[in-house]
Formats: structure tokens, C-alpha cells, sequence
């Protein structure tokens, strides 16, 4: 029905990281909802983009923007982050954490977010409406649960969840709210939305301690995170900027 809050009928939208395993799941729940989505991503079948870099960035949103108009939405899903299967010199003590892979993480994580948002929120709030989604984290709220990790420790590895990803995913909350601030005037809302893991067939001695930290005793399934993103980026939301939307099964209630 188009007269749904939560429809988004002809409405334009970018996701960057597209075609990730979130990032699919967010792409069809908005398409299901009526919208023409753009995928950024530097595994993109069309818009190969990556959005560190702002020129990339600038003719992919151009070229949507002559084919379907100005976007509505923009979903920033792209990011790095080390699974708990990751190779050692990242996942080692944070004395010897390698600069080259901290200033990685900042990249994808922060400044390819920024610059999406310069980009693509830019026409957007020069239109008067729109809604920007910035993806974070439950471990850029609080600090990792490294005893998660404690069965890599028992094998005899060295393993700690890395220090670039949570401050990474902690930044994406200001900069949300100095864009919602910035943008408030010009019709343009923008959100951050926390998640906690999602499930993707990681180690099952990860997965039981997850789920024994986890109030619902699971980790998430990808397809729950459509909900919250059609929330958020519809006029469902209309009164909702600057906002942190937690969706993490409980785990940062205790």
C-alpha cells in the first residue's frame, strides 16, 4: 500500500557495502518495499565504488541521479572488521596492533562513511527531504567481551577482538549527530543504527559463548536487521534525527 508509514514506493536509495552479507539483506527488504536501490560497493555488479574514495563516489551518485532521480535514502553499511578467525598480527595484544591496518579500519569505517554522506546527503538535503542510515556497532558503544575469544587463547593463539573496529564504530555515533544537527533544517534525518553480531557461520566455540552472554540466546539472523533499517530510512520515522537505534538482543542491557 503506498499509504503504508514503512512504504517506500519509488523512492531511490544507496546502500554502500551492498553486497555484503548484510548489506543483501538490507538491499531486498528495501526493494521489496517499493525502492530502486543502488549498490556501492567495490564488489558491485554496476557501481563499483570505494568509498574511500570521494571521485568514485561522486560519478556512481551522478550516474543514479540521472537515471533515477536524486536518492531518498542512503544506507551506510560498507566496513572492515576482523572475525574471530582473522590472521594473527590482527588479532594480537594492542601494544603491537599494526598501524597499517588501524589506519585500514579509519578508512572503510569512518572516512568512507563521511564521504558517502558528503556526497550522496549533499543532494539530498539540497532537495529537502531524505534519510541517511549510518550501520555501527554494539562494540562501538562498549568495549569488547574478550573472554569471547578466550577458546583461541586455550589453543594457543593470542587473540584479542582489535581496537580499530570498536573506536571505528564509536566515531560513526558523533557523526551522525552533527549531520542530523547539520542537515536538521533541510528536511534531512540521519540515524545511526547498533547492531550486535550477526550470525555467519563462525567458529561454534565463538557461537556458544555468544549466545551464553546474549539475553536471547542467539546471534542475529541478517534478514532481522530489514526491520529497523525500513523503520529508519521511511516516514515511519519522520520525527526521529541523531538517534541510536539499538538492535543487539539485549546485550547491552546487562
Amino acid at each position: 500500500m503506498t499509504d503504508d508509514l514503512f512504504s517506500l514506493q519509488d523512492r531511490v536509495a544507496v546502500v554502500t557495502g551492498g553486497a555484503g552479507q548484510l548489506g543483501c539483506e538490507i538491499v531486498r527488504g528495501l526493494e521489496e518495499r517499493g525502492a530502486r536501490v543502488a549498490v556501492f560497493d567495490v564488489a558491485a555488479d554496476r557501481h563499483r565504488v570505494d568509498v574511500t574514495d570521494r571521485s568514485a563516489i561522486e560519478a556512481a551518485t551522478e550516474e543514479v541521479a540521472r537515471e533515477w532521480g536524486t536518492p531518498h535514502i542512503l544506507v551506510n553499511a560498507a566496513a572492515l572488521d576482523s572475525p574471530p578467525d582473522a590472521p594473527a598480527e590482527e588479532v594480537g595484544p594492542v601494544e603491537s596492533y599494526p598501524e597499517s591496518s588501524f589506519d585500514q579500519v579509519m578508512d572503510v569505517n569512518v572516512k568512507g562513511t563521511f564521504l558517502s554522506c558528503q556526497v550522496v546527503g549533499a543532494r539530498m538535503a539540497a532537495e529537502g527531504r531524505g534519510s541517511i542510515v549510518i550501520v555501527s556497532s554494539i562494540y562501538g558503544m562498549l568495549s569488547p567481551v574478550q573472554d569471547l575469544y578466550e577458546f583461541r587463547r586455550t589453543g594457543g593463539d593470542e587473540f584479542y577482538k582489535p581496537i580499530a573496529y570498536s573506536v571505528s564504530k564509536s566515531a560513526l555515533y558523533n557523526l551522525t549527530r552533527y549531520l542530523a544537527t547539520y542537515w536538521a533544517k533541510s528536511g534531512l534525518r540521519v540515524n545511526t543504527l547498533t547492531l550486535a553480531g550477526v550470525w555467519n557461520d563462525q567458529p561454534k566455540e565463538f557461537l556458544d559463548a555468544y549466545a551464553e552472554r546474549m539475553p536471547l540466546g542467539r546471534m542475529a539472523d541478517a534478514r532481522e536487521v530489514v526491520g529497523p533499517i525500513v523503520f529508519l530510512a521511511s516516514d515511519a520515522s519522520s520525527y526521529v534525527t541523531g538517534a541510536n537505534l539499538v538492535v543487539d538482543g539485549g546485550w547491552s542491557a546487562w
